[in-house]
Formats: C-alpha cells, structure tokens, sequence
C-alpha cells in the first residue's frame, strides 16, 4: 500500500512538472545571452596578419531592443484553418483573413457568412454591432477570460483578459467571393502586475486567428445543416407521379429536366434489367429489351436482393416529352400499346425509387 502511495505521489509530481511549463519560453538554459563578443586579435607590427574568413559572420547592426534569451517568444504564429467548403487564404497576407467562395447558389453568400458570424457570437453570447451604414464592418462586445486561484470558499481571480475584435467583410465586384477579416480592436489584462491594454503581437496574432478559425468552423456548421435539410427535403419530395401524355396515354410524369432525365435513363435500365438495343436522341426514345432479374441466395443474405419489375420479359420502348420543367415517359409493348394504367401503377413503387434517382444525387 505504501508503495503505491508512493509511485502515485511520484505521478503526481511530475504531472505538476508538466504543468508548470513555460511554452513560451525556449527549454535550457541562457548563458549565450550574456556572452560577449571576443575582442578582435590585435596583431603586432612587422608581423603578416593571418587570413580571416567571414562566412559565418554575424553582423553587430541588429535591432538591441528586442527580446533577447528568455524573453524570446518560440511560440509558432498561428495559421488560418480554411476548413469550410470552397475557402481559401492569401499566401501574400499575414492578417486573419480567408475567403469564402459560392457554394449554395440559391444563398447570398455574404448574407450566409454574416448569418454564421451571428451564430457563433450568439454561441459565445457576446453581442455583434454593426458600425458602418453598408452593413461590411461589424464589432463585437466583450470576450472575458477569467483564471481563478485558491480553492472555494478562498478562490480568488488570478488573471482577467477582455478582447473586442472587429470584423470587415470584402465583396467581390460578381458577389460570388466575400473575404472576411478579423482584427483586434480592444485588450485589457489585468493581473497581480496591475492592468495593461498592451497586448504581445504574437498573442494578438494567434487571437486574431482563433477567433477567424471559430468563425469559419461555424460557416461549415452551416453549410452541413444545409446539406441535411435538403437531403431531408430531397427524401421527402415526391419526384415521380402518374399522369399523361400529350396523347392522352397513362405515363410517369418525372420532375426533372428531360436532358437530365434522358441522359441518366441508362443508369436506371442497368440496375433494373433492361439493355439498350438502340435509340433516337431527336425523337427521344429508348429501345430496351427487358430479362427480369433474379436474385442471388447470397444477395438475400447480404441485404442486396434486387427490386423487381412486375413486367413480361420481352421488348419495350421508352418514350420521353418534355412538359415545363417536368419530363413525361411513357413505357410501350413490343407492339407499341402503350402499358396500361393498372400495369404503370402495379410496378409504380420500383419504377418510383429507380426514376427517382435519388441514390445518384
């Protein structure tokens, strides 16, 4: 028991190593700071002065006010993290800026990033003001950081951080790319020390790029619950309906562009049994010979059987005309009878899930 104790106060000693850390500061010690340069080799007269050479030479004329040894900041700048669909950087730039390009072409672009900037300061319940009369630069409230010492009833704050950040949107002339820019507008610290608005310029930099990366993990939040809700809606539409031709003969009457429609037909007759003998891309028709499909005794046990079409094997034409923004098909025998409407709503069920083709959108 002893022994544990032991080896978990040994643990726990060096888990308080760990913690106390410095990762601003460079590991070792900082002797070569205090070093002084050796006095040049003064060489006596009548003497041959030895060669020098000067490739590894460190120039004197360097800026002496910076951080020196401990001072040294060894942090690495943060970088903006463009994860959202269709974002970019600009290698030339050190600011917090990314751009967003159209992805939902049925949204303002600036409109949706403004939405998601929105959310993310509703997240973080922090309010956003708009400043300019164009609606292209925006401010923000206070962020608060607070560290606490002590243990309750005793604690006590440590250490009290406040950042406002501004943030500026930038147009492209098409309206197709929005660039967004965040900026450090205010910073309070206040510690043991007393209060300072003076604020590093590598922790500037790295929050001025957490908060852009906040904003744009939030953008791509949003661009996903927009995939969800269409392909919820998309699930729930209904694409294919019985109706009737120009002729008056019972059809399928599909929601899609008879381009589309025509040029991803194929697609279906592969999956439901039906070959291509030949075709009329003019008159838009599809000559198929049809061979109903049978399903496997290890298709059953995979969960892979195939959905059959309740039709006589024989040869079939498939008929398109354009109606609107819809497309009309109508199935003809061999004899070219147009398929009853008892026989289009016996395999309307298959013929719905196929012409659908919602397994390939």
């Amino acid at each position: 028991m002893n022994r544990k104790i032991f080896y978990f106060s040994l643990l726990s000693v060096a888990v308080a190593s760990c913690g106390t850390v410095n990762n601003k500061q460079a590991v070792g010690d900082f002797e070569y700071a205090q070093q002084k340069e050796a006095t040049a080799l003064k060489i006596p007269a009548g003497l041959d002065k030895p060669k020098q050479v000067d490739t590894f030479f460190v120039s004197d004329e360097i800026n002496h006010e910076g951080p020196v040894g401990g001072d040294v900041d060894v942090r690495a700048p943060s970088l903006v993290l463009p994860i959202a669909a269709s974002t970019r950087t600009e290698s030339t730039s050190a600011a917090a800026k990314v751009w967003f390009d159209q992805v939902i072409d049925d949204d303002d672009l600036k409109g949706f990033i403004l939405k998601a900037l929105k959310g993310q300061l509703t997240t973080d319940n922090v309010e956003l003001k708009q400043v300019d009369d164009e609606g292209l630069v925006f401010e923000s409230d206070w962020y608060n950081k607070e560290v606490e010492t002590g243990t309750w009833p005793f604690k006590s704050i440590a250490i009290s951080e406040s950042i406002r950040y501004r943030y500026t949107l930038e147009s492209k002339s098409h309206g197709r790319s929005v660039a967004l820019v965040v900026e450090l507008l205010d910073y309070l610290k206040t510690d043991a020390a007393g209060g300072s608005k003076v604020i590093d310029i590598i922790d500037q930099q790295r929050a001025e790029m957490n908060m852009l990366n906040e904003v744009i993990a939030q953008v791509d939040f949003q661009y996903r619950l927009k995939q969800q809700e269409n392909r919820l809606l998309r699930a729930n539409q209904t694409f294919v309906s019985l109706g009737e031709n120009a002729s008056g003969e019972p059809a399928y009457i599909v929601e899609m562009d008879i381009e589309l429609f025509w040029s991803n037909l194929p697609l279906f007759f592969e999956d439901h049994g039906f070959s291509i003998t030949d075709l009329n891309e003019t008159t838009k028709i599809y000559y198929v010979d049809y061979v109903k499909p049978e399903s496997s005794l290890w298709d059953s046990i995979w969960g892979d059987s195939i959905q059959v079409i309740d039709l006589p094997n024989g040869k079939y034409q498939f008929q398109l005309e354009k109606m609107a923004e819809k497309s009309v098909v109508t199935l003809y025998d061999a004899d070219g009878t147009a398929l009853s409407e008892a026989t289009l709503e016996k395999i309307f069920k298959v013929m719905e899930a196929g012409l659908s083709f919602k397994d390939v959108f």
